[in-house]
């Protein structure tokens, strides 16, 4: 029988719950990234990674870089969460940035996660209030994905993206099929 762990770095809670489907649909352990041993992942035939994306670097990554070396024989998937609509050059460029050197061959997939202003840290809040400022000035015409999204959802409002079938193609990289 063949063994799992998903990992997950989630900071607003979108990753966390994809990773709980993922532990649903696969009957794999589930563990935040910062909770766990390079000693005892190792032992895991399928290493799941997932994190949210913020200012184009995926969260958690760091690990898996770290720690490459010792799961070169294993299986591993990395996942991504952001609050943006799927559009396929944006994620590209979050492919390119993130998934380099030893890691670059690894599957990476997104799942749309969600948007709340009233969770964020301050430092979070502030960033997003300078963005949704400078981009009031632009043509909404103009916007990239991301930007259309931050604009959207206003600062009171609550966006939530998360849904189970953003698992499918992740599952199909594991032979799983989902219902």
């Amino acid at each position: 029988m063949v063994n799992g762990i998903i990992l997950y770095k989630s900071k607003y809670g979108a990753t966390k719950q994809y990773a709980q489907w993922l532990a649903e649909e696969t009957g794999f352990s589930c563990e935040k990234t910062d909770d766990v041993d390079i000693n005892e992942v190792s032992k895991y035939d399928i290493i799941i990674l997932g994190g949210g994306i913020y200012a184009s670097g995926i969260a958690g990554l760091s690990f898996l870089k770290k720690n490459i070396e010792k799961l070169k024989d294993k299986k591993v998937i990395v996942f991504c969460c952001g609050a943006s609509p799927f559009e396929q050059n944006a994620f590209n460029e979050i492919i390119k940035h993130n998934m380099k050197g030893k890691i670059e061959n690894i599957p990476c997939f997104y799942c749309r996660g969600k948007f709340d202003m009233s969770t964020m840290t301050l430092k979070d809040k502030t960033l997003c209030k300078i963005l949704r400022k400078a981009l009031s000035r632009k043509n909404p015409n103009e916007y990239a994905v991301w930007e259309s999204a931050l604009m959207s959802v206003k600062e009171n409002e609550k966006g939530n993206w998360t849904d189970k079938s953003y698992l499918k193609p992740i599952l199909k990289e594991l032979n799983i099929n989902m219902p």
